[in-house]
């Protein structure tokens, strides 16, 4: 992928979840970036906190700390560490730096969509005026038209809308009391659209994308099988147009045959209209098959992260080459002498004193472990 501004920047995420006095770290200084038209693999063990970075990156949940970047402007801003901060100290000083902190991240949560408004605003001008200086007669009226629709669009677009959530459980996340016209429309909807000829032509049009006919519009969820409602999921999604999909687990729930349909309908999608996907899995194989560059996590912690043949070939983390252990093949002769790598994080590591980071260990592979880690497993890679 050549060098370019990411898309989606995650900085140092943690989602903490309180109840009374134990607080559970579901999330905990995760940071990663997801390129523009790239396919990001999140993998790990159920209960490692991958979905909840997912439901945050969309905010469905408030962070605790950390930062997300999308398209260049912070869409979510943590600030209850700085408040707990703020409580806690008594130099002035620092009271007042936190102060601004915590303003400042109000303010660009608050004024994310203005901010990108005006971005698309600047976009559209440097695009369309040198056009319309130039053109004449019916082209300049064509033009200017487009030019007007398109400033109207970026000044209303809500820039969270632009990414857009598969759920994991085909039926929990449809309304069972709403048709799938009404389901996949939804969100059109709430933007504002009002023309029913309109919102029905673009239910007809996602539902043939992803596989399904128009008479499909008129039921409802319960009339369906697990795959597809799950093409229902997607169509919801796409016909917002997004940039990034947030796709979790969306093959878990249903049968081999049916995922691998699934998957492949996700993968001409995103070659159809240039999208971004964020996929989260615990299927390893599937992700390697479907994934440009993968993250694992571990107990809210991101472990390993690297492209995908690279993390494949040249696992470097206890965690991630016992996750690759598990991988079961179609081969008799190879399970019968696959050995399962356990991982014991007490065994494997030493942190009393020496603190692990994330560190980069080859270009674009990084590794959690400190500086006796880091010195192992760069002798490591030297000696293959």
């Amino acid at each position: 992928m050549p060098d370019q501004e990411p898309l989606l920047r995650v900085e140092h995420l943690c989602q903490y979840f309180k109840a009374g006095s134990f607080v559970t770290k579901a999330v905990d200084d995760v940071s990663f970036d997801i390129r523009k038209g790239e396919v990001f693999g999140l993998v790990g063990e159920s209960g490692c906190g991958k979905t909840t970075t997912g439901r945050s990156i969309i905010k469905l949940y408030n962070i605790t700390s950390g930062n997300v970047y999308f398209k260049g402007v912070r869409i979510c801003a943590g600030t209850q560490k700085l408040k707990e901060e703020l409580k806690a100290t008594k130099d002035p000083a620092r009271a007042a730096e936190l102060k601004e902190q915590i303003k400042a991240a109000q303010n660009d949560q608050k004024n994310c969509d203005k901010e990108y408004a005006a971005k698309r605003v600047e976009e559209l001008k440097a695009r369309y005026e040198p056009l319309l200086s130039s053109a004449s007669g019916e082209e300049k009226t064509r033009l200017s038209a487009e030019y007007q629709n398109e400033l109207r669009k970026a000044k209303n677009t809500r820039l969270v809308t632009q990414i857009q959530m598969i759920f994991q459980d085909p039926i929990a996340s449809l309304d069972p009391r709403m048709t799938v016209r009404e389901i996949i429309s939804e969100g059109l909807v709430i933007q504002g659209e009002r023309d029913k000829k309109v919102i029905d032509e673009k239910v007809y049009e996602m539902l043939e994308l992803v596989g399904l006919v128009r008479e499909h519009a008129s039921r409802y969820p319960h009339e369906f099988s697990g795959g597809q409602r799950q093409r229902i999921g997607v169509a919801r999604s796409i016909i917002m147009n997004p940039d990034l999909i947030i796709a979790d687990e969306p093959v878990s729930a249903l049968d081999v045959s049916v995922q691998a349909q699934v998957i492949n309908l996700l993968d001409d999608l995103r070659e159809r209209f240039g999208l971004t996907i964020l996929f989260i899995a615990h299927d390893l194989s599937v992700v390697k098959y479907f994934s440009d560059r993968i993250g694992v996590m571990y107990y809210g912690k991101m472990v390993e992260l690297a492209d995908s043949d690279e993390l494949f070939a040249y696992p470097l983390h206890p965690y991630t080459k016992s996750l690759l252990s598990a991988i079961p093949l179609p081969d008799p002769i190879y399970e019968r002498k696959r050995r399962r790598i356990t991982y014991n994080p007490l065994a494997e590591h030493d942190y009393t004193t020496d603190l692990p980071s994330f560190r980069e260990v080859r270009p674009g592979h990084f590794v959690q472990c400190n500086e006796a880690e880091y010195r192992k497993i760069m002798a490591e890679i030297a000696a293959k």
